[in-house]
C-alpha cells in the first residue's frame, strides 16, 4: 500500500493530473499514509518518503481543499524527521545513533536508512527554508540549518568521518571496502580470462578467495559498519559489504545539495552547528 500512494505522488508530480493526488488523498488512512508513523525509509517502507512529499503539496494553494488531509501527511513525517534529529520526547521513538554518530537501524544494510535520511532530511531542509519555517519537535525546534547540518555529518561519517577512517563509499578515498559482496567486482574481468564463468563457477573459484575484488565497484555504498562503529571486509560479510543501488542513490540527491551550496559559498555556514 506505500508502493502505491508513492507512485501516485510521482505520477501527480509527472503529469499534474488530478486523479492521482485524489488517490493519495481518498486512500490516505486505509493505506496506512496517515496512520503509520515511521522511523526509517527503505526500499521496502516508503511511507516517510510519500508523507514528505505530500507535506510539500500542503503549501500550495490549489491543494488547500485537501488541506486536512495533507496536514496529517506532514504530522507523520515531522514525527520521522524528529526521530532522525534525537528530538522526540520519548526516546525509545528516535534512532539510535552509533558512539560514532551514525544513525543505526538494524545490522542488516544499516547504510540504506542513513543514506535515505539524510536525503529526506535535505528535501525537508530546503522545504522549510523555501517557507521561512522551523520543525517543531516535542524536544524543541530545528531551523533547516541545523537539520542539514545532521544531513551533513551522516555523509561525513559515510566519506570517512568515522572511528574506523574508512570510506564506505567504494572509490572514494584512501580507504574503503576491497571485498564487496558483488559478484562482477569479485570475479576476473573477462579481458584477462575468456574462459566460461557461471553461477557455479563465480562461486565455487572466486566468493571464498582471500584476495581483494579485482575490480573495484567505483560509486557503490556499502551495507556499513555495526552498532560500535566496527566494519570487517570480507566478502562472506554481505550484511556489512553487500552493495545495493538504493544506498547510492539517495546520496546523490544529497551531494547535488551540498555541491550547489559549496558552489555558492554557503556550505561554511553549516561548520556553526
Amino acid at each position: 500500500m506505500d508502493e502505491l500512494l508513492w507512485a501516485a505522488l510521482w505520477l501527480y508530480e509527472a503529469t499534474d493530473k488530478e486523479e492521482y493526488l485524489k488517490y493519495v488523498v481518498n486512500n490516505a488512512d486505509a493505506f496506512g499514509g496517515i496512520g503509520w508513523a515511521i522511523t526509517e525509509f527503505s526500499w521496502d517502507v516508503k511511507y516517510a518518503g510519500v508523507q514528505i512529499m505530500a507535506s510539500k503539496l500542503l503549501e500550495k494553494e490549489k491543494h488547500k481543499q485537501h488541506a486536512h488531509i495533507l496536514k496529517q501527511y506532514r504530522t507523520k513525517a515531522e514525527y520521522y524527521l524528529c526521530s532522525c534529529l534525537n528530538k522526540n520526547n520519548d526516546t525509545t521513538t528516535n534512532i539510535d545513533r552509533t558512539p560514532g554518530g551514525l544513525l543505526y537501524i538494524r545490522q542488516w544494510n544499516n547504510m540504506q536508512y542513513v543514506t535515505t535520511a539524510a536525503f529526506l532530511l535535505t528535501i525537508y531542509s530546503e522545504f522549510l527554508q523555501d517557507l521561512n519555517q522551523n520543525l517543531r519537535c516535542p524536544a524543541g525546534t530545528v531551523d533547516h540549518e541545523e537539520i542539514l547540518s545532521f544531513a551533513k555529518s551522516q555523509v561525513d561519517y559515510v566519506l570517512g568521518s568515522n572511528p574506523m577512517n574508512m570510506s564506505y563509499l567504494v572509490g572514494y578515498g584512501s580507504k574503503y571496502p576491497t571485498k564487496v559482496h558483488h559478484r562482477g567486482a569479485s570475479i576476473v574481468s573477462y579481458r584477462e580470462n575468456k574462459g566460461f564463468i557461471g553461477c557455479t563457477q563465480g562461486y565455487d573459484h572466486w566468493y571464498n578467495r582471500a584476495e581483494v575484488n579485482p575490480n573495484v565497484l567505483v560509486g557503490a555504498v556499502v551495507g556499513g559498519p555495526d552498532s560500535e562503529d566496527n566494519f570487517w571486509d570480507q566478502r562472506d560479510n554481505y550484511m556489512q559489504t553487500e552493495a545495493c543501488t538504493y544506498n547510492t542513490a539517495p546520496l546523490v540527491g544529497v551531494l547535488a545539495k551540498l555541491l550547489q551550496l559549496e558552489e555558492n559559498h554557503e556550505l561554511e555556514l553549516l561548520a556553526s552547528y
